[in-house]
Order: C-alpha cells, then structure tokens, then sequence
C-alpha cells in the first residue's frame, strides 16, 4: 500500500493506495472513470444518432478517460486533488501543475515512472520562509516520524475534489481574531458552538486542528440560505 505524505509547517497529508509503494506527494521545507450519458430514446423506441448525444457537465467529463491505464488516471485524479488541496491550505502551488491534462499528466508520467517524482515541494503564500485502513502501527510510526500533525488520505478519497460539490455549503476557516470577535458577539465559549468531527471530510481536507471555527455557508434550494458556526473538536 503506498503512502504519499503531503507535509507542511503544522500538518501533512498521507495518501494511500493498493497497488504501490511508500512515496512523497509533497513536503514543505519547514518541517474515476465515468462514462458519458447513453444517447436519448426518441420516440418509436429507437435511438438517435451522434447528434442527439447530450454533452456530458463539465464534472463529469473531466472525469472520462479516453485511453491509458486506470493507475495513470487515478494517480493524475489523486494528484491534482492533493495539488488543490495545498492551494486551499494557503500553499503555493503552479497553475501549470493544476492545469496539466490527463494526456500531458501520463506523457510525463510513462517517460520515468517513479512514485518519487510526484513529490510536491512548497512553501505557504503567506510565509516564504518558511482506503484500505492503515494499521494503528503504521499511524504511530508516522508521527515518530514527523514532528507535526498527519492526515492520511486514500487515493480513491482524492479522485474527487469533495469541496467542489455542488451540494456541499462554502466552509470558511476563522482566524484568531474573528474567532474571538465570533465568541464575544454571542458570549459563548468554542465548546457551546456547534461541533464538527476532526475527522470530517472538509475538516480533514483543510488540515483542521481541534478547537478552529469555521464558517459554514449554506446557499442552495435544498438548503436555504444560512450561515452558521461550527468547532472542529
């Protein structure tokens, strides 16, 4: 089972998937295939020509593989979501590497076939200076390993960017001071604010530790709109 540890200054990122070895995806210096809509049944009970097929939506056919090995297409899946993901932690990431394409990604790729080259080295925008289950085993080692705090993600969780879904609200990550601003306002403390689980997907995505408040909008005919206020613990 490969891991492909994705670090920065106070948390990194392991992925994990069945069919190789142990490999960085990115460590900062401190510290699907789917296939399109079947064409639609005109009347008489046949179906139409080339013509009548819709287009597939823009999240779905940038998930249709025209060719190639599933390993190339859940790797370049993987990597492009780690690649996000970094970006949406503050990191500093190359528009180049986000809009590299499925053919560009395995071109690059089939040329020398390592799993130490998706390793990923960047730096927060901020601060230039600076699934099968893994075994609890494994989780231990990892953190004699490394001095900060480590999310473990399979590959088959980053073949989906799960904060680009069209029914997941907005989650906005309060600093300090708009924390503080927040808990005055209302005369609360963080634990009387609603909870959201450390391990949730979206708190898990953006490397939440306990105690953070984040921001939860919600905006959608199912939904309504709303914000409320939740504490990672």
């Amino acid at each position: 089972m490969d891991q492909f540890p994705v670090a920065s200054q106070e948390s990194s990122v392991t992925v994990g998937s069945a069919e190789s070895s142990t490999a960085p995806i990115a460590r900062a210096p401190n510290g699907v295939t789917a296939s399109a809509p079947a064409p639609a049944a005109v009347a008489g009970g046949l179906l139409g020509d080339d013509d009548d097929v819709p287009e597939p939506a823009a999240c779905i056919s940038s998930m249709i593989d025209r060719g190639g090995s599933v390993e190339s297409h859940r790797l370049f899946l993987a990597r492009r979501t780690v690649l996000e993901m970094l970006r949406d932690r503050g990191y500093s990431v190359l528009e180049s590497d986000l809009a590299r394409t499925l053919p560009e990604f395995r071109a690059w790729w089939a040329d020398r076939p390592e799993l130490e080259r998706l390793s990923i080295a960047t730096t927060l925008a901020s601060d230039h200076s600076s699934k099968g289950k893994i075994m609890s085993q494994a989780r231990e080692s990892i953190k004699d390993i490394f001095p900060f705090k480590i999310d473990i993600f399979q590959i088959t969780e980053l073949l989906v960017n799960i904060t680009k879904h069209v029914l997941k609200p907005k989650h906005e990550v309060l600093t300090e001071e708009e924390k503080s601003k927040l808990l005055k306002e209302y005369n609360v403390k963080d634990s009387q604010l609603p909870r959201m689980l450390e391990t949730d997907a979206v708190s898990r995505y953006c490397g939440l530790g306990k105690s953070t408040v984040v921001k939860v909008i919600y905006d959608s005919e199912l939904t309504g709109n709303h914000v409320t206020y939740r504490c990672i613990f």
